[in-house]
């Protein structure tokens, strides 16, 4: 499935990205056509200075098979794609890098590099995922947390993926980003524990645990997105209707929705973890062009805010 040309939501992320310098990019075991392409295109978008780290012969057989020209590309040698994984950490923990981005390894692998407690780049935050999703029947970027790697979230860890979500909207350009935190009702039941969840969310919103957003829930997927179906519930909302971002109640829930989107609504969907000490571009084999470079911009966007933020501290 192609879904190349998309409705312009992404192409507004590309454009914020043109003044910008592009972003020195650990990239994690490139030795697929599919992952090593990827950063060359980045690298070409004017994005990423990408660093390649894994198996320096297979690196150079295969960008010879696909006619990539390395050029003075730097290269750091790695045994397996787990040493793949330690060294491009590494670069980052040096500051070499300011980004960290999956090649052909498998997600754990990277991730489990990324939050070792010693040599890691955990932060005071738990890691969650978004995807950002250009979706064709929606009027605006919609943002889809966590469908990759919180599995059960706890109300502490919802707090983090839900904070972790606005900032980054925030850094998208949104103001005061308006969260949705999905349940299978739109009422608190003491039975549904995402309802809970939902309603202890918005109240730790009112009182500042989590800040720059918007939160109503619990919201059923209906009455989230449809302001018709809120009306008719009776439900008075600034989110309803108009969410930036979609708090799903657990993994299952989001990759689901998440998928749904992509094969159902024809969607793109760019991928990125947050929460670490920098954005980790997350991309998939089955990803189109556009999507690969809407998550490396998104990035990019946020590996700025962020080098902004370090030099307002100084």
């Amino acid at each position: 499935m192609t879904r190349e040309t998309g409705t312009g939501k992404y192409e507004q992320a590309l454009s914020r990205c043109r003044n910008l310098d592009p972003v020195p990019t650990a990239v994690a075991h490139p030795c697929d056509e599919t992952s090593l392409a990827g950063a060359f295109e980045a690298k070409a978008n004017g994005l990423i200075i990408p660093i390649l780290v894994g198996p320096a012969a297979r690196i150079r057989e295969v960008a010879a098979r696909q006619g990539i020209d390395l050029g003075n590309t730097r290269i750091v040698d790695a045994a397996h794609s787990h040493d793949s994984a330690a060294k491009a950490v590494a670069l980052v923990r040096e500051g070499d890098a300011e980004l960290l981005m999956k090649g052909s390894l498998h997600s754990d692998e990277l991730l489990g590099a990324v939050v070792a407690r010693e040599t890691g780049l955990r932060t005071a935050r738990r890691i969650s995922h978004a995807f950002i999703m250009d979706v064709p029947t929606y009027h605006k970027v919609l943002l889809v947390t966590d469908a990759a790697i919180n599995i059960a979230p706890t109300l502490e860890d919802k707090i983090d993926i839900c904070q972790n979500a606005i900032d980054l909207m925030i850094t998208l350009g949104k103001h005061t980003p308006k969260v949705a935190i999905l349940a299978a009702v739109e009422t608190v039941n003491s039975k549904m524990q995402a309802t809970i969840d939902a309603a202890c969310l918005c109240k730790m919103s009112e009182r500042g645990q989590i800040t720059g957003g918007i939160l109503d829930g619990p919201l059923a997927f209906d009455n989230a997105i449809s302001k018709d179906a809120a009306r008719m519930k009776g439900i008075k909302s600034e989110v309803a209707g108009d969410p930036d971002i979609l708090l799903t109640p657990d993994l299952e829930a989001g990759n689901i929705l998440a998928k749904q989107l992509t094969f159902l609504a024809n969607a793109d969907s760019a991928g990125i973890v947050l929460g670490a000490r920098v954005p980790i571009i997350l991309t998939s084999r089955a990803d189109s062009v556009r999507s690969r470079s809407a998550s490396c911009a998104v990035a990019v966007l946020a590996a700025h805010a962020r080098r902004k933020a370090l030099q307002a501290t100084v």
